[in-house]
């Protein structure tokens, strides 16, 4: 009951930051859209995109193995703040470097270049504050993480409203966005010296074998990355940034999703890395538990999304211009179903060392993917874009579960897809009985929100033992 409560705080935290952040950067691609244009929009994106990817080359592999690591060994703790800052920095700087040789030798305009500049010097304190969350995740102190970041996401997107209104581009939006993650590294360093005394001393043994060892963790998560933002670069110098910024308002509607999913992942894996000594049959649990949840949330969501879809476009970005948009939102919205099995699998796997694993799976996703993004991009621009990423992650999917089977343990799928199933067949039917009234969009997603709340609330009772079983032990709990 104790790891469980812990577990779900951890959870809340973690969703609590990435709800933050999510919904902030929807907010500011809506008023981009709104304010600035759809031009703006691609530029933002794209620059976004781009320091995303060199971001996660460079640094976004240390963060997983530091967490894996620091959970088995926290009496190492020093030795990785200190150390693996160090390693951070010289890493993000490359990786900045690389960003801008790159931008500058493709054929973007002027404009579009510097705004990629100033974004991607972002990869500094995002990469720093990498290393203090990975040891307030070991530690299983998230909440620490939703402290830091939080307050500043929230004030982050008022300023850059604010300073939308007052009529300038988006080279101060991402001005802005660089000074407030910097910010953010020096309170959690504030927070990190309460209870971690570094060890300031330079260990080249420890760096030599972090590096050694990261290598896989950062080409796994780089080609992750690549896999996932290509469409946007690909489309960036096919298309055109009217067409990018299309795509990252389309995109956008998948963050509720990719915020659980994230969110639910990263609590869970530092109890997956702590219990892989305790046999198979418990991760297999573990992992079938993590996967069921994420159905119950993109199957319907799904549903929601086909119905909802259009006017969901035109209500948040107030252009009737985003419906051209609707079949490329209905194609991504399938591939979170295979995103329910990729993210905790993945997981499960580099618990248990198989990183190897992942980085093969990796690999051949992303050569398919870059192959398949430029024949249907070309053809098909927008939702082109969206088709070949639904394949790569539908392959993805198979993929992982198959190297779960042949290594770890059998996931038993009909488990994890019954009582999604059953939620999304309900869902379905609300949605087919509210097509005959005429409701406005927002009374239509009350709607469905309100009963799929009720449903989930009621499934989970029953699976706990019903009403009198949940009341006793909550009442036992309350006395306790």
């Amino acid at each position: 009951m104790a790891w469980t409560t812990k577990l779900l705080g951890n959870s809340i935290s973690l969703l609590t930051n990435r709800v933050t952040q999510s919904v902030t950067s929807f907010v500011l691609v809506a008023f981009i859209a709104r304010i600035l244009g759809a031009y703006q929009l691609g530029q933002y994106t794209l620059a976004f995109s781009y320091y995303f990817v060199f971001m996660t080359i460079t640094a976004g592999g240390f963060k997983t193995l530091f967490t894996r690591e620091i959970s088995r060994h926290p009496q190492e703790t020093p030795l990785y703040l200190v150390n693996g800052t160090l390693l951070q920095l010289v890493f993000s700087l490359i990786g900045y470097l690389a960003m801008v040789v790159l931008v500058f030798a493709l054929p973007y305009n002027s404009e579009t270049s510097t705004v990629c500049y100033i974004l991607g010097l972002m990869i500094v304190p995002f990469s720093l504050s990498n290393i203090t969350e990975a040891i307030f995740q070991a530690y299983e102190r998230m909440y620490l993480i939703t402290i830091s970041t939080v307050p500043i996401y929230i004030l982050r997107l008022f300023l850059m409203i604010w300073v939308m209104n007052l009529k300038h581009g988006v080279n101060w939006l991402v001005a802005i966005m660089v000074i407030s993650e910097t910010l953010i590294v020096l309170i959690e360093w504030g927070f990190i010296l309460q209870f971690v005394t570094p060890q300031w001393q330079i260990n080249s043994d420890f760096i030599r074998r972090t590096v050694k060892a990261a290598w896989i963790f950062l080409f796994i998560e780089g080609m992750n990355v690549i896999k996932d933002r290509m469409q946007i670069l690909i489309l960036s110098l096919l298309g055109g940034e009217v067409v990018v910024g299309m795509y990252g308002a389309v995109v956008q509607l998948m963050q509720p999703f990719q915020l659980i999913a994230y969110s639910l992942v990263v609590a869970v894996f530092p109890r997956m890395s702590k219990t892989v000594d305790l046999g198979r049959e418990k991760q297999r649990q573990l992992s079938e538990n993590v996967v069921e949840m994420l159905l119950i949330v993109s199957l319907p969501l799904v549903v929601g999304v086909l119905f909802l879809g259009q006017d969901l476009l035109i209500l948040i970005y107030s252009n009737p211009n985003f419906t051209q948009a609707t079949t490329a939102l209905n194609i991504l919205a399938v591939g979170l179903v295979a995103s329910s099995y990729t993210r905790p699998l993945s997981y499960a796997l580099v618990a248990n060392g198989f990183e190897k694993l992942n980085l093969i799976t990796v690999i051949i996703t992303s050569i398919l993917g870059i192959l398949l993004s430029i024949i249907l991009v070309n053809k098909y621009q927008l939702n082109g874009a969206a088709i070949s990423s639904l394949l790569i992650q539908i392959i993805a999917g198979f993929a992982y579960i198959y190297h779960v089977y042949k290594n770890l343990f059998h996931l038993q799928i009909l488990i994890t897809i019954r009582r999604p199933i059953i939620i999304t067949m309900l869902m379905l039917s609300l949605f087919v009985i509210l097509e005959r009234f005429s409701l406005n969009i927002l009374l239509k997603m009350l709607t469905a929100t309100s009963f799929y709340i009720v449903i989930v609330a009621y499934i989970a009772i029953q699976s706990s033992g019903g009403f009198r079983v949940v009341c006793e032990k909550f009442l036992f709990k309350k006395r306790s």
